[in-house]
């Protein structure tokens, strides 16, 4: 069935709270309340991107990419903080979608690479590695093509 990615509104955050359930209630010593509060700001911040991916005005994937810089990284490094999918919905296409326009986002606010938590299912790995990214002991990661630079992967 047909979705789009696209960065999230206000209005989508419970609805991405809701889906991410423990994922996002238990970080930190916050609550599911205080991650809403936050991605609300986040959703307006040019140092991050918030992600949704909706199929049929229902959510059923996102993703939260966090911009920073980094001296050894030589620039921005970005950081996909999170990515969930509905159990409703094909994990593969919802996650590479996903991926691609968190990537695409990065490149576009100057990142040279971008990281994220290693995900211990082989299953969900194999889809970050299917996008190019590579493990970095607890980590993965891959670098970035200058946006616009028509190639799909720097190395």
């Amino acid at each position: 069935m047909e979705f789009t990615v696209r960065a999230a509104r206000i209005t989508d955050i419970d609805k991405f709270v809701a889906l991410s359930g423990e994922r996002i209630g238990a970080r930190g010593s916050g609550t599911a309340l205080d991650a809403a509060d936050l991605l609300r700001q986040l959703v307006y911040l040019p140092h991050a991107s918030v992600l949704v991916a909706e199929r049929r005005r229902e959510i059923v994937g996102g993703a939260i990419l966090a911009i920073r810089p980094s001296v050894r990284a030589g620039g921005y490094v970005g950081t996909i903080d999170l990515l969930v999918v509905s159990p409703s919905a094909d994990a593969d296409d919802v996650t590479e979608s996903l991926l691609e326009e968190a990537l695409r986002s990065a490149a576009n606010k100057g990142c040279a690479s971008v990281e994220a938590p290693r995900p211990d299912d082989p299953t969900e790995r194999a889809r970050w590695e299917r996008q190019g990214f590579d493990e970095l002991g607890p980590l993965m990661g891959r670098v970035l093509a200058p946006a616009g630079a028509g190639g799909r992967r720097a190395r």
